[in-house]
Parts: C-alpha cells; sequence; structure tokens
C-alpha cells in the first residue's frame, strides 16, 4: 500500500509538471501579448469588439466538436495498446468533426447571404482550426504522448506570439491580424502534432472498420461527450456571456478594460488547468482504488493550499508593476484583477468536481446544474450590471461559482466523500480577506508585509504531511 501511494503520488506530480511545463509556457507567452495589443491597438472599441468575436468562436466549439475530443481521450484510455481499438475510435471521431465542420461551414454562408457580420470568415477560419486542434491535442494526450501535446501547445503560443509581432507590429492589421496569428499558430501546431505522432497517417486513414462497429462506438462516445456539450454551453454562458452585458449596458470601452483584467486572471485559470489535466489522468486510474476517499481528499487539500499562496503572489506581485505592462488607457482594469482571481480560485475548484463525474461516467448528472446555475447568472447579470457596472458580472460570476461549488460538495458524496481540512478552509478565508488591502492599500510595503505574513500563515497551519510532500519534491 505504501509503495502503490508513493507511486500514484510521484506519477501525479511529474504529470503536472509536464502540464505545467506547456502550459506556463504557452499563457506566458500569451501574458507579454496583452501589453503588445493594448499599445498598438489604440482603439479600445475595436479590441472590445474583437473579444465578443472571441467569445462568439469560445461559444461555438464545443457545439462543432461534440466535445469528441474528451471522448476520445476516455476512450483510448481504455483501448490502450490495442492499435486496431485505437484505429476505430479514430477514425469514427475524425468523420464526426468533418462532418461538422463542413456543416459550420455552410451554415456561416447562408448567414453571411443576408447579414454582413465583421470579422465573420476570420471568425470561422478560428472556430475551424481551434476545434481542430482542440481535438487533436486531445488524442494525442489519449495515445500517451504527453510530452508532443505539451510542446504542441508551447508551439501554438510561440507562433501566436511571433505571427502578432508580425501582424500587429509589423503590418499594422489591428485586431485582424490577431485573428491571423492565432488561425496560423494552430496550423503549425496541428502540422507539428501530425509530423511527431502520425495521428491521422497512422491511425485515421488506416481506421477502416465494419459500419455496425462504427455506429455503436460512436453512440457509445457520443453518451459520454454529448452531456459535456451541454455543460461547456452552460460553462460559456456563464463565463463568456457577461461581455456582452458589459457592452450593452457599460459600453465596448468597459469591455475592453475588462477583458484586459480577465486576460490577465486567466493564468491563474491555467495553474487549474494543469492540475485538472494532471489530476484527470490519475483521478481515472484511481477511481476503483480502496482508499479513493482518503487520496482524492488529499489531491484537494494541497490543492487549496497551492493555488491560495498562487491567488496571493501572482495578484499582488501583478499590482507592482500593472503600470509598467499594462498602456495608460487599459489601467483602470487594475481594480478588478484580485475579486476576478477570487472568482477563477472558484472556478478551478468547481472543475475539481468535473472530473469526478466524468470518473462515474455519470456526466449527465451536471446538466440540470448547469442548467439551472447558468439562469441563475443570467438573472444575476440582468440585475447587477445595470446597477454595478463591471462589479456586477464580477459579483454575479463569484455567486455562481460558489453555489454550484457548495452543491457539488453535496452531490458528489455518492461518488466519493471529499474531506476539506479545517488548515485548507483557513487557507480560503486569508484569501477572501486579502482584496481588502489589494483594493485599499497603495503602499507596496504594506502589500508585502500582508503576503509574506498570509503565506507564512498558511505554511505555519499547514499539516506536516503537505509539507513534507512539497519541500521534498522542491528539494527544500
Amino acid at each position: 500500500m505504501a509503495d502503490t501511494e508513493i507511486n500514484r503520488r510521484d506519477k501525479f506530480v511529474k504529470d503536472v509538471g509536464i502540464y505545467a511545463i506547456g502550459n506556463l509556457g504557452s499563457k506566458l507567452i500569451t501574458f507579454f501579448m496583452v501589453p503588445l495589443y493594448t499599445y498598438f491597438i489604440s482603439d479600445i472599441r475595436d479590441f472590445g469588439y474583437y473579444d465578443l468575436c472571441l467569445s462568439v468562436v469560445f461559444f461555438f466549439v464545443p457545439l462543432v466538436t461534440l466535445q469528441l475530443g474528451d471522448g476520445a481521450f476516455r476512450f483510448l484510455l481504455r483501448a490502450g495498446d490495442d492499435n486496431e481499438r485505437r484505429k476505430i475510435v479514430l477514425s469514427v471521431v475524425s468523420r464526426t468533426l468533418m462532418t461538422m465542420l463542413a456543416f459550420s461551414v455552410m451554415a456561416v454562408m447562408v448567414v453571411s447571404m443576408f447579414w454582413e457580420i465583421k470579422y465573420v470568415w476570420l471568425s470561422l477560419g478560428l472556430l475551424c482550426v481551434m476545434s481542430l486542434h482542440d481535438v487533436i491535442s486531445q488524442v494525442t494526450r489519449g495515445l500517451g504522448d504527453s510530452k508532443v501535446y505539451v510542446a504542441s501547445g508551447i508551439l501554438s503560443s510561440f507562433g501566436i506570439g511571433v505571427f502578432s509581432i508580425l501582424f500587429v507590429v509589423v503590418f499594422k492589421w489591428g485586431v485582424a491580424g490577431i485573428f491571423w496569428a492565432n488561425i496560423l499558430a494552430r496550423l503549425v501546431a496541428i502540422l507539428f502534432i501530425e509530423i511527431r505522432v502520425g495521428v491521422i497517417r497512422k491511425y485515421i486513414m488506416s481506421g477502416a472498420v465494419a459500419s455496425y462497429g462504427k455506429m455503436r462506438l460512436l453512440r457509445d462516445i457520443l453518451k459520454y461527450s454529448l452531456p459535456l456539450v451541454y455543460t461547456t454551453v452552460y460553462w460559456w454562458l456563464i463565463n463568456c456571456s457577461d461581455r456582452f452585458f458589459i457592452a450593452h449596458y457599460v459600453g465596448l470601452e468597459y469591455n475592453g478594460i475588462y477583458s484586459v483584467a480577465l486576460r490577465f486572471t486567466t493564468i491563474l485559470q491555467t495553474f487549474g488547468f494543469i492540475f485538472y489535466q494532471a489530476w484527470q489522468d490519475s483521478a481515472f486510474r484511481q477511481y476503483n482504488s480502496p482508499d479513493r476517499n482518503a487520496f482524492f481528499s488529499k489531491v484537494l487539500n494541497g490543492y487549496i493550499f497551492v493555488m491560495v499562496v498562487i491567488l496571493l503572489l501572482y495578484t499582488f506581485g501583478l499590482k507592482a508593476v500593472y503600470s509598467w505592462l499594462v498602456d495608460e488607457q487599459y489601467q483602470g482594469s487594475l481594480e478588478y484583477l484580485y475579486p476576478l482571481g477570487i472568482s477563477a480560485f472558484l472556478y478551478t475548484m468547481v472543475y475539481f468536481t468535473n472530473i469526478i463525474y466524468q470518473c462515474a461516467l455519470d456526466t449527465r448528472r451536471t446538466m440540470l446544474q448547469m442548467v439551472a446555475i447558468s439562469c441563475m447568472n443570467i438573472i444575476l447579470n440582468f440585475v447587477l450590471v445595470k446597477w454595478l457596472g463591471v462589479y456586477g458580472v464580477i459579483v454575479t460570476s463569484i455567486a455562481t461559482y460558489l453555489v454550484l461549488l457548495l452543491y457539488r460538495f453535496f452531490d458528489i458524496r455518492r461518488y466519493v466523500r471529499l474531506k476539506v481540512h479545517v488548515s485548507a478552509a483557513v487557507s480560503i478565508v486569508i484569501a477572501v480577506v486579502g482584496i481588502v488591502p489589494f483594493c485599499c492599500d497603495r503602499s507596496l510595503l504594506q502589500d508585502v508585509v500582508f503576503v509574506l505574513a498570509s503565506v507564512g500563515l498558511i505554511y505555519f497551519i499547514m499539516p506536516k504531511e503537505y509539507k513534507d510532500k512539497f519541500f521534498s519534491k522542491l528539494h527544500l
């Protein structure tokens, strides 16, 4: 049992390290693009409109892909090293995806005949390459090539940086340049995966199987993935619809400012996503272990400690250098950073519970939850944005995530009984209290004192087993 505990812990830590290299490397490149965009795109309204287009693309990606990437990942893990089974899975997934992409192109052609929409074709191009990249990336993970998956993410982000400099700075294409940078960078990443893994030539092109077998497998994959489509769409309603409320009630200018703050906040979500990817693999494999309640609870509590410390260090550190990173006309976004950080923290906690439903193959259970919570989100936005402006959407997102998180902690008890350690709960309280000095203090010294005191307190109250695990991995 002790050896098993060490092995699965070491594997989880190794997976975190692999995904951290890819995600942090890619997000750092994206992070440094924000100052570039704010400096060279002087029209805040145009940047706000681009953010709306990007939100629409994010909405349609799960509808076009049918979350086949998640389905492929899950079923490829079940296939193991059986190449024939892999070919069947990928043949089914690829043909279904191509059908959905063709339908999307035809739908946009019809819509463009009746309405003239700015950036519609660039948005369609981005939708197609994002859909392809999303599915192929998940397939790469399912085939066990995590390093290629990570490298493709870095390459994609590096490509966005290089192409952005070329199109936005050199050619001065403005927002259109950002679109082209994102499209070409993802195409390069897809080509890289094909060269290294050969998803198309090794598995899809040679994956011809009997029609009956394909239809039966397609039914099984869609039974797993379609509930995730609904869940993802409703996540969009919660996470992205706020831009439309801001644009309507407050104005595109404020939407541009808000979107800048949100881009910095996504770094926090990236840490959560790193954990999510590593934890997804470990959770699937350990779900049937006899001590899963204890194991899942240990991971959850350790996750809380790490995320609270990251939240404090990142937001206060960013506050100290914000005036150097963002052009003057976008400086107003600073005041939204910490509240959005709290929202991002709750969001990543909710995502922890998503994996448990996936482990239990009961993704359908999340559908009614997301319908109810999305309705709550929309109603609160209608009420609060007119009254509080940008803060209305932030309060709404925090309330939405908190309600959903509390409900799920009770609901998932049918699968796993999670226990939050008292010290982890105290850490969450420290994170919430941090909003006061962040918003009220203007002294760098006071901010430094608060952060050091908070991190020191968290370390003091943290159980010894977590200290030993964390610092042994850091070789401290």
